[in-house]
């Protein structure tokens, strides 16, 4: 599926979840903030929060 991240398309598989995104950007133990669809995610639910298309 196709996300945007920081205003840029990048291609994701489906079942991708904000952890994996983060490990594949290699930024993974710096302080973030992730935001989808205008919700902050907080970390601890990275693991467990999974991208969906639509």
């Amino acid at each position: 599926m196709k996300i945007f991240v920081n205003g840029e398309p990048k291609q994701v598989n489906d079942s991708c979840s904000v952890q994996d995104l983060l490990a594949e950007m290699n930024i993974t133990g710096q302080r973030l903030a992730v935001e989808v669809n205008e919700e902050i995610v907080s970390k601890s639910r990275h693991e467990d929060y999974s991208f969906n298309d639509g």
